[in-house]
């Protein structure tokens, strides 16, 4: 342990990427703290990934039951599908609690001080927690801030909690409306349309943006618009944003053109879900205290070993990790990121490989991704001098895919014409979240199409989606 500390690490933030610090620094043999002020866990376990997967999960299995035409055309009938909205909400919840405890119960096993309170840091090596019994200061030879993000609310919408709420309390399913407004089309907005129609609510979906899903690449999100909205009970609103929004019963919603800023209409619905994305929260940790200070859009400054910067410059001991230095926002990257800055600090000198780090959506059928799209990949061909290409299979020439009799989906590879180095793939279809992972080894590698083209996929796997798409780049 560093002499004349309390601790050689203390961790701001038990998220994701605070615990997967902590468990990382115990292996490096530090003496460890983490502080959290709420739950452990933070947004992915309590109140994002976990319990919208568990709402997702089985919000599918009603959607796949009620879907008497599919079932027909495997060979099977059944009667009417009810579900308890309690019920459900229950499974999300019990899985909370018990990842919530597993978390902690990992962290004390190893001998982590888990320290309840609010923590900022107090100056140079210092950190300050304030709890129900009262506040202390704790010093330590490195401290790393994790304090995640909170949902953004743009002006003019006023939430409630009830009627007008966040991914926060959707998660919660304390209702199904029989309309609902969501205002979003990323990743949250999507995810939640897909449980909203599949337990029989009507939605709106109200996009800023001129395009659905502006964040897909536009292969994918024009087939994915086919498949997950445009059959469903999904009305939408593209190129509009919500000026105003109040709550109650119901709630009225003033629309007007986002480039414009002209009154458009007016829509009275039963309740609405805000799904404009995530913004860090750095309010409050005492970053004055060190010379600090966020970037224009609140995020800590650091450079590729998670070091926080000042001025361009490396504050020592001090790091920032997850949601709050605004790198990629996704609570993988933030464990990645932990890990990342461990390792620097028990000097063995690494960066994060973002290219490399996947993304989906668990919407039914999935969408994920890793690496560029195709016009983030020209413009790094224009900037670097070469020219990119593309390949795309499809989920319909795919027998496992056909057997499941789930055929809409593609896979789309983006590579360099040169070297046939993959920059991108992108996947619509069964399982897409779990397939990334092969093209995210591929991109870390720095793999060739024409390596990736000679492996053997078992057959027949929707693995060979992928398979197809390097032979097919190959050529």
């Amino acid at each position: 342990m560093s002499q004349g500390f309390d601790y050689d690490l203390v961790i701001i933030g038990a998220g994701v990427g605070g615990h997967g610090a902590a468990l990382h620094a115990v292996s490096c043999g530090l003496k460890t703290a983490i502080i959290e002020a709420a739950d452990m866990g933070g947004t992915c376990v309590n109140r994002g990934c976990i319990p919208s997967k568990a709402l997702l999960a089985a919000s599918g299995r009603v959607r796949e039951l009620r879907n008497a035409h599919h079932l027909k055309s495997l060979g099977i009938q059944i009667g009417s599908v009810e579900f308890d909205r309690q019920a459900i909400a229950n499974h999300a919840d019990n899985l909370v609690s018990k990842i919530q405890g597993d978390l902690t119960n990992s962290l004390k096993r190893l001998g982590v001080d888990i320290i309840g309170g609010w923590g900022k840091i107090a100056g140079a090596q210092k950190v300050s927690v304030t709890g129900d019994g009262g506040e202390k200061t704790i010093t330590a030879k490195d401290i790393i801030l994790s304090p995640g993000s909170i949902p953004f609310v743009p002006p003019g919408i006023e939430v409630d909690g009830k009627t007008v709420f966040t991914s926060d309390q959707g998660v919660k399913l304390e209702s199904l409306p029989d309309w609902v407004a969501i205002i979003g089309s990323g990743y949250i907005g999507l995810e939640f349309s897909d449980i909203y129609s599949a337990l029989g609510c009507e939605i709106t979906m109200i996009e800023a943006l001129d395009q659905l899903m502006p964040g897909f690449d536009r292969d994918i999100a024009k087939l994915a618009e086919r498949v997950l909205i445009t059959p469903r009970d999904i009305e939408t609103k593209v190129g509009i944003y919500a000026k105003k929004v109040i709550p109650g019963s119901p709630v009225v919603i003033e629309l007007a053109n986002f480039k414009t800023k002209e009154d458009v209409d007016v829509i009275e619905v039963d309740a609405c879900l805000v799904a404009t994305g995530r913004i860090p929260a750095t309010k409050n940790l005492g970053l004055e205290s060190v010379g600090v200070e966020v970037d224009r859009r609140n995020f800590i400054p650091v450079d590729d070993r998670m070091a926080v910067l000042s001025a361009g410059e490396v504050v020592p001991h001090l790091w920032a990790i997850g949601d709050a230095n605004g790198k990629m926002m996704l609570a993988h990257a933030a464990s990645a990121q932990g890990i990342i800055a461990v390792e620097n600090i028990v000097g063995r000198e690494r960066i994060v490989d973002y290219r490399s780090i996947p993304a989906a959506a668990f919407t039914h059928p999935e969408v994920s991704y890793v690496g560029l799209t195709e016009t983030a990949a020209k413009e790094l061909g224009q900037t670097e001098g070469f020219e990119i290409a593309t390949s795309r299979s499809y989920f319909k020439g795919n027998s496992k895919a056909l057997a499941e009799n789930e055929a809409d989906g593609i896979a789309k590879v983006i590579y360099r014409k040169d070297t046939g180095e993959v920059l991108g793939t992108h996947i619509f279809g069964l399982h897409a979240s779990d397939l990334i992972h092969e093209a995210s080894a591929a991109i870390a590698n720095r793999q060739s199409v024409h390596s990736l083209a000679h492996l053997v996929h078992a057959h027949p796997t929707l693995s060979e989606v992928l398979d197809e798409a390097y032979k097919r780049a190959a050529i």
